[in-house]
């Protein structure tokens, strides 16, 4: 249907776009705080780099990706993801040739497949912040301080932070040996997807959402077990910075997070507040990724932050985000002499960041009076062919009711007085 947005999907209205708006500026405050920068990545990207980024045997690539043949032969994917993008571009720019490290962020949209629930559309939107050349567990902590503090500013209080280590190629041979002994006689009680990943990374597995496959993993032996030194002393002192910054976090060894790029440290922030607990915020260190997809060795880590679940925590924590401040101006005119002037007096206001408007559908004085209180305007200014002539208008302060005369040839000038600007 031509009037229904397909399923998945979601309008946002402009009644609920402030939302949207003080959500994206709080973000981009707190980046800025800490010093990160935005990058901007296209929509969409060749299906290759979610293909070697991601890992082929994930869910994204497997089941929920937008692919398709462009014009040009070209396989083409509309981004599933935020991190496979932003390090695509740290290659493509160089930046590793630029001072180290790199911290980002981005506001994006992502696409996925999946089937469509509260809080998780086949188009949502993103935070989510980057940093590269740096393998110090201070900077994995002051990610997730990033976190921390967004969900502080808004007012959420009920998030746990759970913290893990997945460890690195070294450690991991270890433990996947371990893992697929305990896996192997449980294989015909999987599911087929956890079949398939047995040879190919049974990690995976561990992040499998099927209720029956969680039940053959109750005690399957967990990574943390089989840390080498490196990774070991490298969450030590995650966990160490984290007590510096005063953030609690719980170890919880079942994280392994969904993608095959990550290493070392693993993170969520989970609620409780958007049904069954939750993952509202997700991240890690993938310190292979640049590498994987063509530059140079490189440390990194990030996280990537739902904007439709923060909304949804937000409503579900009764926090209510503080709506826009109304129209500063609105003119009610009285014929068409008054109404070019008011066209003239509301572009110079606007010229001057003054928000103003007037009528544009004829309506009687009263009717326009009323339309003023309802888009919540600080004045309402009454001309008509009498002001104009005597050079003198009406100007009602619509909160207080309060009413004055002021010169019309010195509207502008009073406005600014009035308004404090």
């Amino acid at each position: 249907m031509l009037t229904k947005a397909p399923r998945g999907t979601k309008d946002v209205a402009p009644k609920e776009s402030y939302k949207w708006q003080y959500l994206e500026d709080m973000f981009r405050k707190v980046c800025k705080d800490f010093g990160y920068h935005e990058l901007r990545t296209p929509t969409f990207e060749h299906t290759e780099l979610f293909e070697r980024g991601v890992g082929e045997t994930t869910d994204v690539v497997q089941k929920e990706m937008y692919t398709f043949e462009d014009k040009g032969g070209r396989s083409i994917t509309l981004k599933a993801e935020g991190t496979a993008p932003a390090a695509r571009l740290y290659v493509e720019n160089k930046l590793y040739a630029d001072p180290q490290p790199i911290k980002t962020f981005y506001v994006t949209p992502v696409f996925r497949y999946e089937r469509p629930q509260k809080g998780r559309l086949r188009e949502h939107h993103q935070f989510g912040v980057e940093v590269y050349g740096s393998e110090n567990p201070s900077v994995d902590s002051e990610v997730i301080s990033i976190v921390d503090t967004l969900y502080k500013k808004l007012g959420i209080t009920n998030v746990e932070l759970q913290i893990n280590s997945i460890g690195c190629p070294e450690c991991r041979g270890d433990y996947d040996k371990a893992l697929k002994d305990y896996l192997e006689s449980k294989l015909e009680n999987l599911c087929d997807t956890c079949n398939s990943r047995f040879d190919k990374n049974p990690m995976r597995i561990l992040d499998c959402k099927n209720h029956n496959c969680q039940t053959q993993l109750e005690e399957a032996p967990v990574m943390i077990d089989y840390l080498c030194e490196e990774c070991n002393v490298h969450f030590e002192g995650v966990k160490k910075y984290l007590d510096v910054l005063d953030i609690d976090y719980l170890v919880n060894p079942r994280i392994v997070r969904g993608l095959d790029y990550y290493s070392k440290t693993a993170f969520e922030f989970i609620s409780s507040e958007i049904g069954a607990k939750s993952t509202v915020c997700g991240g890690g260190r993938y310190d292979g990724l640049v590498k994987e997809i063509g530059g140079p060795e490189t440390a990194a880590i990030g996280f990537g932050m739902g904007m439709e679940r923060l909304l949804l925590t937000l409503e579900n924590n009764n926090i209510e985000i503080p709506k826009p401040e109304g129209l500063d101006i609105f003119i009610v005119t009285m014929g068409e002499k008054a109404r070019e002037l008011s066209m003239k007096l509301v572009n110079q206001l606007r010229r001057i960041g003054i928000s103003s408007d007037m009528d544009h559908l004829d309506r009687s004085v009263k009717a326009q009076f009323k339309y003023s209180n309802k888009i919540d305007a600080t004045y309402t200014i009454v001309i008509g062919e009498d002001e104009i002539d005597k050079d003198v208008l009406s100007i009602k302060n619509m909160k207080t009711g309060e009413q004055e005369e002021i010169k019309l040839s010195n509207l502008v000038e009073s406005i600014k007085v009035k308004l404090g600007r």
